[in-house]
């Protein structure tokens, strides 16, 4: 069968300076028509570091749309034309303020594609070295350290719901046998 849904045409409705709202008309494979709205994003990266010790270095801040503080790792949005490699460690460096020697690329995960072009990039950070955190100047936040068992722990029993820090957090779990 034949699942492919065509856009007919479409409007955008808002266009800012990280999302793109668009409302298009679709064919659906039964040749009835349906609106479908999406958020177009540039994509971002995540990065979790894990230092000599078993530590992981977090990220506290505030998130605006939940309105409460959420604990997760270091991440970012790709700039236009940005290789997601370079951006991870650039995410790392302005966050945490750590330079790591060994970058594992663990591949890419998707928001949610129900309506969002979203794409996380997703790296492992070895081998890590202070340097100074530099945040943007509208970023405000804490940095954390966590031992890897008690992430895993966390994001197990609820207290971290945070997607991309659940999913690379598993992910390292697996890859490492830890």
């Amino acid at each position: 069968m034949d699942l492919m849904e065509r856009r007919i045409d479409g409007e955008t409705l808002y266009e800012g300076k990280i999302v793109k709202l668009v409302v298009d008309h679709a064919r659906l494979p039964d040749g009835t028509v349906a609106i479908r709205e999406v958020v177009y994003h540039p994509g971002g990266v995540g990065v979790l570091a894990l230092d000599d010790n078993g530590n992981v270095p977090l990220v506290k801040q505030f998130r605006y749309p939940l309105q409460k503080l959420l604990l997760e790792i270091p991440a970012g949005k790709l700039e236009p034309g940005e290789d997601h490699a370079l951006a991870a460690r650039r995410e790392l460096s302005e966050e945490t303020g750590f330079e790591a020697d060994e970058m594992t690329y663990l591949g890419y995960t998707l928001a949610s594609p129900g309506f969002c072009d979203e794409a996380l990039h997703m790296y492992l950070a070895r081998g890590l070295r202070r340097t100074g955190q530099h945040l943007d100047e509208d970023e405000f936040l804490d940095v954390v350290s966590v031992p890897f068992d008690e992430l895993v722990r966390q994001v197990m029993d609820g207290t971290i719901t945070d997607a991309k820090t659940v999913a690379i957090t598993l992910k390292t779990k697996v890859l490492l046998g830890l």
